[in-house]
């Protein structure tokens, strides 16, 4: 299907992924939550990291991603699925599309339930930052005509810096660490303050 290998070609990147086939139900669904988390996303099943398709069972896939979403993200993840053959192999296309009731929370190596993101091609654990992002959003507090002291002294430090993490500003200001979180959360939803998720670490910048 030229459809099938036009996903193929895109590789993998913060809205798809690829899956050999899928062993563990419950560490899938960090990824179908991670999806619901931020943009959506496209799981391909049969289909190697490389690009090579390899062909599954999709009715074996389906159950595995159905007791992802149902038994391991809470709460659930709803999904689409699709079957696309090429060369007399299978493969199962899962389709998140982005949540309206995010965080979804899926559970860690421990059991414990954690929420996770997507950054590029990465399955990343949430901080409390973004999550308090969403719950402002749904608040949707008005932005002020001008700012305070503190509001600005916060400003000036990321100006200062390209990437700072949230540590650094701890160190930086002689305010509490609850409100310089306050701060951020509002001024990432006033679109003032980019938050950027990686492997590295979460870095604040200002748009």
């Amino acid at each position: 299907m030229d459809t099938l290998k036009s996903y193929i070609r895109e590789g993998e990147h913060q809205t798809q992924d690829f899956k050999f086939r899928i062993d563990d139900s419950k560490k899938i669904a960090r990824t179908l939550a991670a999806f619901a988390n931020t943009d959506g996303g496209r799981l391909l099943i049969g289909v190697k990291d490389n690009g090579k398709v390899t062909g599954i069972n999709p009715e074996e896939e389906f159950h595995m991603i159905q007791a992802a979403s149902e038994i391991y993200c809470k709460p659930i993840v709803p999904f689409t699925s699709h079957v696309w053959e090429e060369k007399h192999k299978l493969v199962l296309e899962i389709i998140v599309e982005e949540s309206e009731t995010k965080p979804h929370k899926s559970f860690d190596e421990n059991g414990i339930l954690k929420t996770y993101v997507r950054s590029k091609d990465h399955t990343l654990l949430a901080n409390k930052i973004l999550i308090g992002v969403w719950k402002e959003q749904k608040r949707k507090t008005a932005k002020p005509q001008e700012f305070g002291e503190n509001e600005q002294l916060l400003l000036a430090q990321l100006e200062k810096y390209e990437k700072c993490t949230l540590s650094r500003l701890y160190k930086l200001m002689q305010i509490k660490k609850g409100d310089i979180d306050k701060l951020l959360i509002l001024f990432i939803c006033w679109e003032l303050v980019k938050m950027e998720i990686t492997e590295e670490g979460t870095f604040y910048s200002l748009k």
